[in-house]
């Protein structure tokens, strides 16, 4: 996940969206349903239906609900599904749908959230040990190796990093140290907390397979409007991909409200960017107070998108569902047919979540590290890139350039 900033030295196929959200003219947030244009005619407005939410803080920005899809409907290959897709990751959608009725996904979600907190309160000896410098704290356990946005380490909360589908993605030492963040090995914290190992898998391999699903249906309805090349297909690519990444995070509790810095910012969790992978798969959120699972106690936190017309929004999908939200690799390979946001999470406030928790999981699906990507001929990546045709693990690093 990389800051979003508009200069980034490559460009991105968004289109201008014809939506209007009218938030100056709502004195209390209010809940949109979007109804996605058909996908002969880009142009048509979306319709907008709206439903007033209750908020004690008074925010000035609207709160949309996720486009949702059935799993049952997911599941079938032969359902078209190309009006959904386009209402949630077309060019007048917010980047992201979600999934319902996943079986097995809410037991999942338990088992692995509940462990989020006992993992950032082991020793710190121990977390110590399941740390990975090498890899720039890319896999295992990692504590104020990021910055926010103001520059300062983020002590907010703690990652935990392990890919859920090959513990060793390769056996190659010259890549291990070509590509540490990518080919590195799995570190689990086997005595003190062994089950985390099981429940990491399970949940993020659930989430890897609803989410090649999800791509199927995204190939579909990019394959309308270009020619897709089946070989090179974003469910192909991210099939064969052997880098799939999954992170556990950890919100600490502070002991007021004030101790988070710009509490009053939508980025005051997690800072403004957009995903450079392919999809990435979310759960919902779990808020603890003393090891006791509480709802949320500030309606105003949580995820904030940044829609086609730059109006910032607040996007909320159910605790049982999986939310899926687009890369900006798909955005470009796809030529803008789906497209990713910029995004940040906004910390809870008030004299209620003094002593508040937060955990959740999110598994970035990306290319294989080898993965040749054939973007578009006439787009422009960057200054330094003269071929059409390079390596994920290449692209991806023209964008922290």
């Amino acid at each position: 996940m990389i800051d979003f900033t508009p200069s980034r030295g490559h460009t991105t196929l968004t289109t201008t969206t014809a939506i209007s959200l009218l938030t100056s003219a709502f004195n209390k947030p209010s809940v949109f349903r979007h109804h996605a244009a058909s996908p002969s005619n880009r142009t048509l407005s979306s319709r907008i239906t709206c439903e007033t939410m209750s908020s004690s803080t008074g925010t000035a920005f609207p709160t949309l609900r996720s486009v949702t899809i059935p799993y049952a409907d997911l599941k079938n290959k032969d359902a078209d599904l190309s009006a959904k897709i386009e209402e949630g990751f077309g060019p007048n959608g917010l980047g992201i749908l979600s999934i319902s009725d996943v079986p097995e996904f809410s037991s999942l979600r338990q088992n692995l959230l509940h462990l989020s907190p006992r993992l950032a309160n082991l020793p710190q000896k121990v977390k110590d040990e399941l740390e990975d410098p090498h890899s720039r704290y890319n896999f295992g356990w990692s504590h104020g190796k990021e910055k926010l946005e103001s520059g300062k380490p983020d002590l907010l909360k703690g990652s935990f990093y392990a890919n859920p589908i090959l513990d060793v993605p390769t056996t190659d030492m010259f890549l291990k140290q070509r590509y540490p963040s990518y080919c590195s090995s799995n570190i689990w914290p086997d005595s003190a907390l062994p089950e985390l190992e099981t429940a990491l898998k399970a949940l993020g391999k659930l989430m890897h397979d609803v989410g090649l699903m999800v791509a199927y249906h995204c190939d579909q309805y990019v394959s309308k409007g270009m020619e897709v090349d089946q070989n090179e297909s974003l469910k192909q690519i991210l099939l064969r991909s052997r880098c799939h990444k999954g992170r556990l995070l950890y919100y600490f509790p502070a002991p007021r409200s004030d101790c988070v810095p710009d509490s009053d910012s939508v980025s005051s969790w997690c800072g403004w960017h957009t995903d450079h992978g392919s999809l990435t798969g979310l759960t919902c959120a779990m808020f603890k107070r003393d090891g006791v699972e509480i709802p949320c106690p500030d309606s105003t936190a949580g995820l904030y998108i940044k829609t086609r017309t730059d109006q910032i929004v607040k996007v909320v999908f159910g605790e049982g569902e999986i939310a899926y939200q687009i890369g900006e690799t798909t955005e470009i390979l796809s030529r803008g047919y789906l497209c990713a946001t910029p995004h940040s999470v906004q910390a809870p406030k008030g004299e209620e979540v003094s002593g508040v928790d937060r955990s959740t999981f999110a598994l970035f699906m990306q290319p294989d590290w080898d993965e040749r990507l054939n973007f578009p001929k006439d787009m422009h990546i960057h200054k330094d890139v003269s071929s059409p045709c390079f390596k994920f693990c290449n692209f991806q690093s023209t964008l922290h350039i």
